[in-house]
């Protein structure tokens, strides 16, 4: 058995919206930069029922001013097996 790590997306919404909130920025504020029509996909990251792209995490990072990986929440506890 090995453990992989996965994404804990809920967890990473939660992140989101806090350093969204801590930017001062609202959702359409993002919604504006990213030039979505709608601010449905913003909200579905905050609700951890999707993911941003990588280019989305890219923009978030810098907008925010951190790492993506500080975006990121993962989750070391999945264990599978690998291989033949």
């Amino acid at each position: 058995m090995v453990t992989i790590p996965a994404i804990d997306m809920v967890a990473t919404g939660k992140n989101i919206t806090k350093m969204r909130k801590d930017a001062g920025l609202t959702v359409r504020d993002l919604q504006e930069m990213f030039g979505f029509t709608t601010p449905q996909a913003i909200y579905k990251w905050q609700h951890g029922t999707a993911m941003p792209t990588i280019d989305n995490l890219v923009v978030l990072a810098i907008v925010f001013g951190v790492h993506i990986d500080e975006i990121i929440v993962i989750d070391n506890g999945i264990q599978a097996q690998v291989g033949a």
